[in-house]
Order: C-alpha cells, then sequence, then structure tokens
C-alpha cells in the first residue's frame, strides 16, 4: 500500500539521474563548439558552467520557482486559518511545517517546493483560498504534503532550473554559430558545425521531455498519500471538481514550472483536448476524481 514516504529513494535517483544528464548534455554541447571554433577553453567553460548549475538548482531552485510565481511569504496572523491548517497537517504527516507563500491571483491552484522537508514551501493563490471550503483546502494541502515527503518537488523544482538553463545555452548557441563573425576555417568542418546546430536545438526538446518524464503518475500518487492523510478522499474530489470549474489561464505563468501545481497554470485549451493530454504536465482532472472517488467504495 502506498504510504507517504512511498518514493522517496525513487525521487533521489532521478534527481541525480537528471543533474547527471545535465551535465553530459552541457559537456557534449560545450564539445561539439569547442570543436566548430577550435577552442578548447570553450569545452572548459561548460564543464564549470555545468558544474555550477547543477549546484545552484539544488540550493536555489525553490528561490527561482518561488521568484517565478511572484510569490510572496504570509504570517500566521495574516493568514491564521490557512497557517493553522498547514501547520495540523504537517504534525499529522510527520513533516516539518513548510514556509507558506501566497500567489495573488484569481486563480485557484498551489504547489510545494523546496530540496528536502526541512527547507519546503507550500503556495496557494488567493483563488484557491476563495473557492475552497475547509475539507477541500485540507485535501490540496495534503497533496501538496504529499509531494514533500515522498520528494516530488526536489526532482521537479531541480528540472525547471536545469532544464532553463539548457534552453538558454542552446538558444546562445545557435545565434553564435549562424550570425557569429569570425574565420569559419576555425569552425571546423561543415559537418560537425552541422551537428552542432542540431544539438543545440535538440536540447531543450530534449530537456522538455525529461520534464514530463517526471512522470504524471506522481500527480496521482500524491492525491492517493494525500487521501490517506486527511482520510478523507472526497475533500480532494470535491476540491479538484471546484479547481477544474473554476480553471483559468493564471495572470503570471511560466511554463518552466507548470508542471508543480496541482492544476495546469494555463488552463485546458482546446489544443489540450484535442491532443488528448499527451503533451499535458497533469493527468486528466476526471480520471484524477474518479480515482478519488473510487477509494471510497
Amino acid at each position: 500500500m502506498a504510504t507517504l514516504y512511498t518514493h522517496q529513494g525513487q525521487n533521489v535517483r532521478k534527481t541525480w539521474l537528471l543533474m547527471t544528464t545535465f551535465f553530459i548534455i552541457v559537456i557534449a554541447i560545450g564539445f561539439i563548439f569547442a570543436r566548430i571554433y577550435d577552442n578548447a577553453s570553450i569545452l572548459v567553460f561548460f564543464v564549470i558552467f555545468s558544474v555550477l548549475m547543477n549546484i545552484i538548482s539544488y540550493w536555489y531552485s525553490d528561490k527561482i520557482a518561488l521568484s517565478l510565481a511572484k510569490a510572496h511569504p504570509v504570517t500566521r496572523e495574516k493568514y491564521f486559518d490557512l497557517y493553522n491548517l498547514v501547520e495540523n497537517l504537517s504534525i499529522t504527516a510527520g513533516l516539518p511545517m513548510p514556509k507558506i507563500y501566497v500567489i495573488e491571483d484569481s486563480s485557484p491552484n498551489a504547489f510545494a517546493t523546496g530540496r528536502n522537508k526541512d527547507h519546503a514551501v507550500v503556495a496557494v493563490t488567493t483563488g484557491l483560498l476563495a473557492i475552497l471550503n475547509k475539507t477541500e483546502l485540507e485535501g490540496v494541502i495534503a497533496h501538496e504534503l504529499a509531494h514533500i515527503g515522498n520528494k516530488d518537488m526536489l526532482v521537479s523544482t531541480v528540472a525547471v532550473v536545469l532544464a532553463g538553463f539548457v534552453s538558454i545555452i542552446s538558444d546562445m548557441l545557435i545565434r553564435g554559430a549562424i550570425f557569429g563573425g569570425g574565420d569559419n576555417d576555425n569552425r571546423g568542418n561543415g559537418i560537425i558545425a552541422i551537428v552542432g546546430i542540431l544539438v543545440a536545438i535538440l536540447a531543450p526538446i530534449f530537456a522538455t521531455l525529461i520534464q514530463f518524464a517526471i512522470s504524471r503518475k506522481r500527480e496521482y500518487l500524491a492525491d492517493a498519500t494525500g487521501a490517506l492523510l486527511t482520510r478523507y478522499p472526497e475533500g480532494l474530489a470535491s476540491a479538484l471538481e471546484k479547481i477544474s470549474l473554476n480553471a483559468r489561464p493564471m495572470r503570471v505563468q511560466s511554463g518552466a514550472i507548470a508542471h508543480l501545481y496541482i492544476s495546469n497554470p494555463k488552463g485546458d485549451g482546446a489544443f489540450a483536448k484535442k491532443v488528448g493530454h499527451l503533451f499535458s504536465t497533469h493527468p486528466p482532472v476526471l480520471d484524477r476524481i474518479n480515482k478519488l472517488r473510487g477509494s471510497l467504495s
């Protein structure tokens, strides 16, 4: 049976695999462009860059995610009921009290971030607080605490930073390879140049696929373990129903952190419906609700 800590070890391994994959991708890009420009210092730069980005992604990914979401910390005095609810559920889950952040947005949503349970954050939108009753909000918070207990947010938040940096350096290199100056004789042969451009183009696509590979199953697991925590699956099921009915694109959104939210911050557009959620960061809400309500029977 799934527990709050079912996939901790697996997610730690995923994080190391993700960081290693990022290291290999960046070194490969650096090697190819060092050959193109016949300059070994490019490879040295990319090795240093890769190491630094792995460190930053581990230690500061939560701050980057919160900044992208425009979230701000709150106090017990201003959000007394929310603060007490998170505190009580954290005690029940056997987890340290996470920091609480609020996003000023009418779209109902929430996410968890942080490198471990001692440095965890739960962020909710004002829209979520406006439409949910206490049991529904408990269901959502329990879902986010399940992500913390399972260390889902570690691998997910690290993916945000690494995928973003791969996209940035790829864009820089494509521009340099196509529009950069210098003697073409110092760029190696044409085949290597073409390979370099292809790698730079495909790298961010591959990085995005890694984000999808983090797996939508973690949402199902968090739903199930959150329901175990509250002992009331209907609370989360009802919350997801309300979130779905009130879904609208968030005012401030970043595709880099879309997979962190409990619901797609871009809303369920017509394109997503046509492709059957194939490229969605979240499983279909109706499936999640049916699984939760099925657990009651």
